[in-house]
């Protein structure tokens, strides 16, 4: 063997041995990371059986339709769109397709796409590079890596911002990802369940979501009714509600009155279960004895007591949110630039944004 051979083969070995060592830190990354996620989301026996056995309550047929759905879908890897009011339970759903999948040996990741700021979307899905951008202090692991041979459940996909969700079409096309910041290509096999309160056809039709993702995520839509549309499920739902509170508490399960359960049946539900959840928890704390013979509904007259009327005084921050989406509007959404709303506020675009994320407003409540 010549000697400029012998060197070029030993410079080979040590690149191998630096790629070998690099992939290894990388996946002890994903691991450590995966570990994490494990020990935040892992619930006890009780809490386990509750969440993934016995929350989609009900036998009407609508939810028996849903309930179908999910065991039609989960032994798949196809991408799933649930749709429903805000309260029907969609992260429920998502959560039962994960757990009846070959998939549930790993932890389900969630990403909520309207709790994050613009800027940072990309870095959540994707992962970046230390000193990728300003504040990248270190390596980030993103989203879609997590989920490898797992589920990615993008809650609210509606709010995620136009630019990025070319970005998301590529990855569910090509199955491969790169972080920001990043020269390489890495492969993730991530199942996608999607959700949004918002009609997403309307959404393409008005510019604010792309034709192609909608097609690409509308493989398999499950449409969530509102209670409203399943009332014969309300009594299954509150005494389930009633128990589980009373399993958390440590008290007795309390029973409701045949009035109760009238003034339950002829309610609305604007809020949907959610609102049924806190309304039993609130006529729990209230009720002192076994029987709940009232139920603390909203006034339907709006008529407002004196508590209700100290109650409507808006804090520091709900006064700051009204103040900061009244400007947002007048700049149609634009938050940098010469005519955006951190110039008007008079705060960089970083501490607006700061902002935006602490107050939970999103795209659609500064287009509204």
């Amino acid at each position: 063997m010549k000697y400029g051979e012998r060197e070029m083969l030993i410079q080979l070995r040590e690149e191998l041995k630096t790629a070998k060592e690099i992939i290894a830190r990388q996946q002890l990354e994903i691991i450590g990371y995966q570990q994490q996620l494990e020990a935040e989301e892992l619930p006890s026996a009780t809490e386990a059986y509750l969440n993934y056995h016995d929350d989609i309550v009900g036998n009407s047929p609508l939810i028996r339709q849903v309930l179908n759905s999910i065991a039609q879908v989960a032994a798949s890897n196809s991408t799933v769109l649930i749709l429903g009011e805000t309260g029907t339970g969609k992260e429920l759903v998502a959560r039962a397709i994960h757990h009846a999948s070959s998939r549930k040996v790993k932890p389900m990741v969630k990403l909520n796409c309207a709790s994050i700021p613009s800027n940072l979307a990309e870095s959540e899905l994707f992962g970046h590079e230390k000193g990728s951008f300003t504040g990248a202090l270190e390596r980030r692991i993103g989203k879609f890596e997590l989920a490898d041979h797992s589920t990615l459940f993008l809650d609210e996909i509606a709010e995620l911002p136009l630019e990025l969700q070319g970005k998301l079409l590529r990855a569910l096309q090509e199955k491969e990802i790169e972080r920001l910041g990043g020269q390489q290509v890495i492969h993730t096999d991530a199942r996608i369940i999607a959700a949004t309160n918002l009609d997403l056809l309307k959404e393409v039709q008005e510019g604010r979501f792309r034709s192609d993702l909608f097609y690409r995520l509308n493989v398999f839509p499950i449409q969530l009714p509102p209670l409203r549309e399943r009332k014969e499920d309300i009594e299954q739902l509150s005494y389930h509600f009633l128990r589980k509170l009373a399993m958390k508490t440590g008290a007795k399960p309390k029973q409701l009155s045949k009035n109760a359960l009238k003034v339950l049946m002829a309610y609305d539900w604007p809020g949907n279960i959610r609102e049924l959840e806190h309304l039993m928890e609130r006529s729990m704390l209230l009720t002192k004895t076994a029987l709940i013979k009232d139920i603390p509904l909203p006034d339907p007259a709006g008529k407002a007591s004196d508590a209700d009327q100290v109650s409507n005084i808006k804090t520091i921050a709900e006064n700051e949110r009204s103040h900061i989406l009244s400007v947002l509007k007048r700049c149609g959404g634009k938050i940098s630039g010469p005519a955006g709303a951190a110039k008007i506020l008079g705060v960089p675009a970083t501490t607006l944004n700061s902002k935006l994320k602490k107050l939970n407003i999103s795209r659609k409540h500064m287009l509204r």
